[in-house]
């Protein structure tokens, strides 16, 4: 007949470590534009969001190559499909694929190296509308924004019905697309650059563009902030 053996010290604190490192993560997503969007996240699907509305998805800790972003001008039917304007991935309100540029995308990975989340705005598929994305829990205040007027400014060779396309979009040449992974800042690029300096502007755009909070931390993520 077996013996019971109470649990040492250290198994205790190795489940409370994989405990804290696995906690999932929560992310309000909220419309404060004064028009309706709907809400898309790779994973999370989708949410048609009027102005002031929220929508709340849980990611999975670990969770990686994750984004969140606005469709808009979009018409769905009573089985979620259709069209939008930008944004739209495959015809689906609920996306199970990233959406087509122009969009503005909040992308983020939980518990990476040193259990840290990084979390970025990206305008590397372009801009269709303004942005926040910030933590919400204690311990991590280091939130960014991309809130300039780029559909207004954008150069005539980038503008989009709904936004601004990135120059990788309209050209589809190495220079703006780095397929080679060697390629730097060019002209347009530094146009978004210089309206929202702490977004990625270009695919090697890390230095300045990438965030880091805690695992474990909560997100939200405003559009028209």
């Amino acid at each position: 007949m077996s013996t019971f053996k109470s649990p040492s010290l250290s198994t205790f604190l190795l489940i409370a470590f994989l405990f804290t490192c696995g906690q999932a993560a929560t992310f309000n997503i909220i419309n404060n534009c004064p028009f309706t969007v709907w809400a898309a996240a790779v994973p999370g699907g989708g949410q048609q969001l009027d102005g002031g509305q929220t929508w709340t998805i849980n990611p999975s800790a670990g969770t990686a190559g994750a984004r969140v972003w606005a469709r808009t001008g979009c018409n769905f039917d009573g089985a979620g499909r259709g069209t939008c304007q930008t944004g739209d991935c495959n015809g689906l309100l609920q996306c199970q694929a990233y959406g087509a540029p122009p969009n503005t995308l909040a992308e983020y990975a939980l518990n990476q190296f040193n259990n840290l989340d990084f979390f970025d705005i990206s305008l590397v598929d372009g801009f269709n509308v303004p942005m926040e994305f910030s933590p919400t829990s204690d311990g991590c205040t280091r939130g960014i924004k991309c809130t300039a007027d780029i559909n207004g400014q954008c150069p005539n060779e980038l503008r989009a019905p709904g936004g601004c396309n990135n120059p990788c979009t309209v050209f589809k040449t190495d220079e703006y697309c780095c397929n080679s992974g060697n390629c730097g800042p060019t002209n347009f690029s530094r146009f978004f650059k210089d309206r929202c300096p702490d977004a990625y502007s270009y695919p090697k755009d890390d230095q300045t563009s990438t965030f880091t909070c805690p695992g474990g931390t909560n997100y939200k993520v405003v559009f028209c902030p």
